[in-house]
């Protein structure tokens, strides 16, 4: 009996959450994204991808750590910086980025799959959410056979993928079209990984080996995510078409690229919808995860039968500066002031702080930096952070001074 209670409190493994990772890696929305950096070239556009997903793999990396330590969800996590009532102003924000995420890709997924075999948008829209909805229902937890099979599936179709575009008979174009700072270029590499860090707690928290499982979940996203993007860049560059399935077509891949999109939609969406789920759960406990996460499945799929969402860039950075200066107070918080305001309705000096980090970013977006907006977005804030706090322990340690002499 004991040991059948051990198997039931056993966490998953480092690789059940690689493989996780994985999936949320191999995304046409990573392709469609790496299109973007084509006018940079291929050897500037590969230097961002890479310090791009360096940046947001770490920062992926120590978000993930915290609800491994803690063994508390993404949203949970948020409480200890924000309070119990503070913290519902992130969740909420967190689920409808994660509803919009869920459109975006069942859209994306829909559009692709129709570019190869024309049944309609709207029929691959209802066969993909069908497909997310049984990922749903399986669970988590016992998806570790099918998401092997899936995960082996897509990693040699794009390989049979990236070979095709890369050793075709097509010369590399001149010159693509539109232009793109360097600095834009990163940021928008940097945009993908910092859209999982509301998410990646929900994961590690029920990890056997919370700091091995964060650092492999960081690691592979980030090598698939920067394989992703390099394909889209490449075959914007080499084939001069921006539509992946027409690319597919133009390859003879046919069924074989079908299956990539539709395979790569549904186990990175799956991902979207549950952690929606888990956040609900966060605002409050009469919801239930699973059948929120199925909620979320269904609004996304008649949203993207009805709405175009055909550019992302802006989407990408609103998630950016709305979430890059919360996790920058998180690990201030957690790693270097060490204090936990879980007990509190709401810790106003954080919110303002995060309000400011908020504004920063979009200045930021308006300069041209290397790094792009993030990086000295989540400085300035865990600098502003620090400064706060040692300015609070200085006033409330003032009062307390006694018996001063006068002269």
């Amino acid at each position: 009996m004991r040991e059948k209670m051990r198997m039931k409190e056993k966490g998953t493994s480092v690789s059940a959450n690689s493989l996780i990772w994985f999936g949320a890696g191999v995304s046409i929305a990573e392709i469609l994204t790496g299109t973007y950096l084509a006018p940079l070239g291929f050897g500037k556009g590969l230097a961002a991808i890479v310090l791009g997903h360096v940046i947001g793999c770490m920062l992926l990396f120590v978000a993930g750590l915290i609800g491994g330590h803690t063994r508390r969800s993404s949203m949970e996590t948020v409480k200890m910086s924000f309070g119990q009532k503070g913290s519902l102003l992130f969740c909420g924000l967190n689920v409808l980025q994660l509803v919009g995420w869920t459109s975006i890709m069942i859209y994306d997924g829909g559009l692709a799959a129709n570019g190869i075999y024309d049944a309609g948008l709207w029929a691959w829209c209802l066969v993909i959410g069908g497909l997310i909805l049984v990922w749903l229902l399986i669970g988590i937890r016992n998806l570790g056979k099918i998401n092997t099979a899936a995960m082996t599936a897509l990693f040699v179709l794009t390989l049979i993928l990236c070979r095709v575009i890369f050793t075709g008979n097509v010369e590399p174009s001149a010159e693509a079209g539109g232009s793109l700072s360097f600095g834009a270029a990163v940021e928008l590499s940097v945009a993908m990984p910092l859209s999982w860090l509301p998410l990646i707690s929900d994961y590690t928290r029920e990890a056997e080996r919370p700091f091995g499982a964060t650092a492999a979940s960081a690691v592979v996203y980030g090598l698939v995510s920067c394989f992703m993007y390099v394909i889209g860049m490449g075959a914007a560059i080499y084939t001069g078409d921006y539509d992946i399935s027409v690319i597919m077509v133009k390859a003879g891949l046919g069924a074989a690229g079908l299956l990539i999109i539709v395979l790569s939609t549904v186990t990175t969406t799956f991902l979207d919808a549950y952690s929606a789920g888990v956040s609900s759960v966060s605002i409050t406990h009469r919801i239930k995860e699973k059948w929120a996460a199925v909620a979320v499945t269904i609004i996304g799929t008649a949203a993207a039968m009805v709405y175009p969402m055909d550019n992302i860039t802006d989407f990408l950075y609103l998630i950016g500066s709305v979430f890059a200066p919360m996790i920058a107070i998180q690990i201030a918080d957690y790693f270097i002031i060490r204090q936990d305001h879980e007990a509190e309705a709401a810790n106003l000096p954080n919110l303002v702080i995060w309000l400011a980090g908020f504004v920063i970013y979009r200045i930021l977006m308006r300069v041209d930096t290397p790094v792009g907006s993030t990086l000295p977005d989540m400085a300035a804030t865990v600098v502003l952070c620090v400064v706060c706090s040692r300015v609070t322990v200085a006033v409330r340690a003032f009062p307390g001074r006694k018996n001063v002499t006068k002269v």
